[in-house]
């Protein structure tokens, strides 16, 4: 992808944080006040393609992102989480990790990042639902 704003030139003074393989980074979206992105410095289109050594460097972010997000905004709660691909609701095709805090007087408190999938207006007509 040409002129990628989350690949590494593009991220790499904006940086709250990174390793060998990734950044993290503030999100810019204002709704989502206080949450972050992991992205790897090289360019990945979906969290299908990083390396292991790229999954090791997201996860020891994503444990430097908590403990930055409880200091600063103590949240109650938290999502995490891929979007994968334009239907999956990827919108840059670089993978990022959101790690987004969430609080107790929110309007949507308490609905995870799944509450819209599971809504009957969701459904398929060959999506049943199935006993365990």
């Amino acid at each position: 992808m040409e002129h990628c704003p989350f690949c590494w030139d593009a991220v790499r003074y904006e940086a709250t944080a990174h390793n060998e393989h990734c950044a993290l980074i503030r999100n810019p979206d204002k709704v989502l006040n206080g949450s972050y992105m992991i992205v790897t410095k090289a360019h990945r289109a979906t969290v299908f393609d990083m390396t292991e050594e790229e999954w090791a460097d997201t996860y020891r972010l994503l444990r430097q992102a908590k403990q930055m997000i409880d200091r600063d905004s103590a949240p109650d709660g938290y999502n995490v989480g891929w979007n994968c691909s334009p239907v999956g609701g990827q919108t840059v095709p670089h993978v990022h990790l959101h790690v987004i805090p969430r609080f107790r007087d929110e309007p949507m408190a308490g609905r995870g990042i799944r509450h819209h999938l599971k809504q009957e207006s969701n459904r398929r007509g060959s999506d049943t639902v199935q006993q365990w």
